[in-house]
This record gives C-alpha cells, structure tokens and sequence, in this order.
C-alpha cells in the first residue's frame, strides 16, 4: 500500500519575522513548508524538491521574485510549480500585471489575509494531491503493463520451448528407435541365420573360423546396443545432477597412444592417417575412464566428419593445465553451428550420414566441465576443426 509523502510548500523571503509569520498561515497536517531568505536557497530547494506552490516575495535583495519565477519557468522541474507573488508595495505599482505576466496565479499584499491565503494553499494543494494521485495511478497501470508484456514474454518462450522439447522428445524417439533397430535387426538376423543352419544339421557352418567372425559380428552390434544406452543413462545423471567422477592417478600420454593405436585400424577404414605428437608425460589425478569416454568421443567424430584427411592429436602441458587437441583437416564448422553441436541431440553434418544419437559432445562438455576443465572449439569453413580438452594439473586430495 503507498504510504503519502507529505505535500511539500515553498516560502521566500529575505525577512525572517515575514517567513514565520506565513509559515503559520499555510502550514498543516499532511504538509511540509521550505523557507528561504534569498532567491539562491530557493533555487538550491527547488532542485532537490518537488513543491506543490510556491509564494515569492517580490522585493528581494539580489535576485527578486520576478527573476526567481523567470528562472522557475525555464526550468522543466519547476515550470508547472503554482507561483504566488506576495510584496508590501503600494497597489499603485501595479504588481499585479508585471506578476499574472511572469506566470503567478496570484498576487498577494502585505498584510496578508490569512484566510484567504489558507483558501488559495487549500486549493492548490488539493490540485497536487490529486495530480500525484493520478501519476501514481498511471505509473502503476504502465507498471502492471509492463509486468503484463514480461509474463507474457515468459510464457510465449515457456510455449517455445515446450514445443522444443516435445519436438525433441519425438526426434529423440525416433532415432533411439533407428539407432537401436540397427543392431538389434542384425543381431536377429544372425540367429536366424544360425537356427536354421542347426535345423538343417550344416554343423559345417559352426567350424573355428566361422564361430570367430559370428561372435566378433554379436561384440560390434552388443558394443553399439551398450554405448546407446550408457550415453542415455549419462544424459540422465546429468540432468539430475547424479554424473560422478572416480578419480585416480591418471599419465595422459601413455593414454593417448593406446588409444591411437585402438582406433587406428578405425583410421585405416575411413580412409585417413591417424598421428600423435605426446612426447612429454603429464599426470594428474582425473577418472581415466571418463577421459578415455571424451577423447574416444572426439577421435570418432573427427574420422567420421573429417573427410577423409589426416586427423592429428596433440598433447600440450603447462604448468597449471594439460591439453589434448584433437585436429581435422574437414569442412570446419559454420561460426552459427559451432556452440549448437554442444547441445544434446545435435548430429553432425556433412557428406556423412549422422549416426548415434547426438549426445556425444554434449556428454563430454559437461565430463570436462566436472573436471572443472573445458571442452572448446576452433574452426572455420574450409580450415577444419580442432576441439581442445583442457584440464586442471592437480594432485591427488590428501586422505
């Protein structure tokens, strides 16, 4: 509820016996009166407060009534205060005209009815009051509006992104439905296969050479089948706030050649060279698994997206961060594209067909980030891309 401020009134005069006197005609409950001896103080007490009427002695030393009002007028804070014009002169001087001229609604001479100047105060001060009353009635109604438009603003956006999210949902069904189709269908169509092969009695079809490439074919479409749905659950302990680490003592360089020597025949499919430069060993205590799960992510989506040319890894190490870079010499990455492929259920474009569900650099983004590292981007159309895992050198925590 707005408490009233009280209704502030101006008297000058460079007669203290004068301002008290007119002090106690005018002042009230619900009212503060201001005095000034001189038209500065005046101007000093203008420019700090807003006053509902003004009365100006017209016979000042200095600066007179007349220049105050004048200056008053020129001024946007002050130009609608109501001026009365208050002097002891002779009516014969006819300060009435020269004050109704400078913009006063009245002119007052000494001495003063105080009934009628209590009229006059009651009046205007009522006009200010009301005045007041309404710009705090509008300024609340464009308050309440502009309250409106936000809670409208939020909902619109709470509506886009719901229907984002649906839209999401419905994509993310789809592909978990093609994704997990693809190895379950050969998996099935394997012990078909093998059934019929039994009910025909062609245990030739079961030697050691066979069984090798059967069981080998059943790890591939498992291994698919587990890696979609570990990064389903990760995604879930995400968005719970559930992800964990389980650090250790971790060399990242003999890491990195493992893995390179893992993936290498991966390299030779698609048809690109895969090279390390690690010649400096870094440790730090980090969840091994978790580093592998991220640079795995990175060296996969580089052989596949990087059209066939050399794919570089680099271990660099300062004092305080290690980084390891993983370059390709693909079609880079639009400027608009590059924060969006961080986003979960993003696939890459290209010549290639996007595969898995998007969540690949999503899930490692935020495995860097509970390292309290970083995963980041640089590339460029036509320059390729390198993605940099950076993160913390630290020892292990005291027991």
């Amino acid at each position: 509820m707005h408490v009233a401020s009280p209704t502030k009134l101006l008297i000058v005069d460079d007669l203290p016996e004068n301002l008290q006197a007119l002090n106690a005609v005018i002042r009230g409950d619900g009212r503060q009166v201001f005095a000034a001896g001189s038209g500065e103080e005046a101007l000093a007490l203008l420019l700090q407060h807003d006053f509902a009427m003004a009365f100006l002695d017209v016979q000042m030393p200095g600066m007179d009534g007349f220049e105050l009002a004048e200056l008053m007028r020129g001024t946007e804070k002050t130009r609608q205060i109501p001026i009365v014009f208050v002097t002891a002169a002779g009516k014969e001087l006819n300060y009435s005209f020269k004050g109704y001229e400078a913009g006063a609604v009245d002119v007052l001479y000494k001495p003063l009815d105080a009934r009628a100047v209590k009229g006059k105060v009651q009046v205007f001060v009522a006009l200010y009051e009301q005045r007041e009353a309404t710009r705090r009635q509008v300024e609340a109604l464009e308050l309440a509006r502009q309250q409106q438009e936000a809670t409208l603003a939020e909902l619109n956006a709470a509506q886009v992104q719901l229907q984002r999210a649906l839209t999401m949902r419905d994509e993310f069904m789809s592909m978990v439905s093609h994704e997990m189709r693809t190895p379950l269908n050969t998996l099935y169509l394997e012990t078909q296969l093998r059934k019929m092969q039994l009910e025909r009695g062609n245990m030739a079809a079961f030697g050691a050479e066979q069984l090798q490439r059967m069981v080998a074919r059943d790890d591939r479409q498992i291994q698919s089948i587990i890696r979609l749905i570990d990064d389903m659950l990760d995604v879930s302990r995400i968005r719970s706030g559930k992800l964990s680490l389980r650090p250790g003592w971790v060399e990242l360089s003999g890491l990195l050649r493992r893995l390179v020597h893992d993936l290498t025949p991966q390299a030779i499919t698609a048809g690109c060279t895969l090279t390390l430069e690690a010649a400096t060993p870094v440790s730090g205590w980090w969840d091994e698994f978790r580093i592998e799960q991220i640079v795995v992510n990175l060296l996969t989506n580089a052989l596949r997206y990087g059209g066939q040319q050399p794919v570089e890894v680099a271990l660099v190490v300062e004092q305080e961060w290690a980084r390891i870079e993983v370059r390709d010499h693909g079609p880079g990455i639009a400027p608009e594209q590059q924060e969006k492929i961080f986003e979960p259920y993003e696939r890459g474009v290209g010549n290639e067909v996007p595969s898995g569900l998007g969540l690949g650099l999503y899930i490692s983004r935020e495995l860097a980030e509970v390292h309290e590292g970083s995963l980041t981007l640089r590339s460029a159309p036509g320059a390729g891309s390198t993605f940099i895992l950076a993160l913390p050198r630290r020892d292990a925590p005291p027991l």
